[in-house]
């Protein structure tokens, strides 16, 4: 009997490498030739295909995939009918979704979106913002850009586009003015209605989700291992922060003299510096810190 397959839509472009990572870190390995759109995965019940972020909710709807990783704005933007199974966040992204803004040239007399009436937009997502520009009655033409978004609204050819952008920064540093955000954006991990009724398949995305949302939360923290004397603990537990409750364990006393614990937390990596000077000075010792792959609620 074939072993039955996962068909999974992975991004093509600018999140593959970032994606691999994520499936490294859940405990995946794959390998993608340099010509290839078929990448090699460890893993027999999953078969993977690349494909660009933009297409992939129309594919994963058609059946064609059973699940897939692109933003929430592709899926908008192309009206498909399929299931947010999870959300993913990526190393060295922040948690606050992304976002598509409508900009201007800086002296631009364009200060709200009701001022484009009769006024000319270039963006990518031309679906999502017709749709914002018919909820508020304004009569604006949007056309599609291929690229170089920002050079149109600066050259004159267009009065006004819609970008993605995450801190709006790099919009301001190219003389453009955010009017306002049309839509925000996460990734996300989709998969077709029809693949989660079928039970061997639910349970595959399902082991799926929760092995990649075990990599997504442990980005950025990392464990700390440490032992201290039983009149020390007190001061230690109230310097100690936790994401619940730190896991204490008794150690064996050769001796029978003051009783000694371990103790073992997960924190911010960002914590790190600041808070082990803080331990050891509270009595702990022993102090070990520790990479973490997943972090499975």
């Amino acid at each position: 009997m074939s072993t039955p397959r996962l068909t999974l839509g992975l991004p093509k472009g600018s999140l593959q490498q970032a994606t691999v990572r994520l499936f490294e870190r859940a405990g995946f390995k794959i390998h993608i030739g340099e010509r290839s759109y078929a990448p090699a995965i460890d893993d027999p019940e999953l078969s993977p295909l690349l494909l660009r972020a933009q297409e992939m909710s129309r594919y994963v709807e058609q059946g064609v995939l059973d699940c897939g990783i692109t933003g929430n704005d592709w899926v908008l933007e192309n009206g498909s009918s399929v299931e947010r199974v999870a959300r993913l966040v990526y190393a060295k992204q922040t948690t606050q979704p992304v976002r598509w803004v409508l900009a201007v040239p800086a002296g631009s007399p364009i200060r709200r979106l009701e001022d484009l009436e009769g006024k000319r937009i270039a963006t990518e997502l031309v679906n999502v913002t017709r749709a914002a520009l018919r909820a508020r009655k304004i009569g604006a033409s949007v056309e599609f850009s291929w690229g170089a978004t920002e050079g149109k609204v600066r050259a004159g050819l267009v009065d006004a586009i819609v970008e993605l952008t995450e801190t709006g920064q790099t919009l301001i540093a190219n003389g453009l003015r955010i009017v306002e955000t049309i839509c925000e954006s996460t990734t996300q991990l989709i998969a077709n209605p029809s693949a989660l009724r079928d039970p061997w398949k639910r349970r595959k995305i399902e082991s799926l989700t929760t092995l990649l949302s075990g990599a997504v939360e442990a980005e950025g923290k990392v464990g700390l291992k440490l032992n201290v004397a039983q009149r020390n603990l007190k001061r230690v537990m109230d310097v100690l922060p936790a994401m619940k409750r730190p896991t204490v364990s008794q150690l064996w006393a050769r001796d029978g003299g003051d009783p000694w614990w371990a103790v073992e937390v997960v924190i911010e990596e960002q914590q790190v510096k600041r808070l082990v000077p803080k331990l050891k000075e509270a009595g702990a010792c022993d102090i070990i810190e520790y990479p973490l792959n997943k972090v499975i609620h």
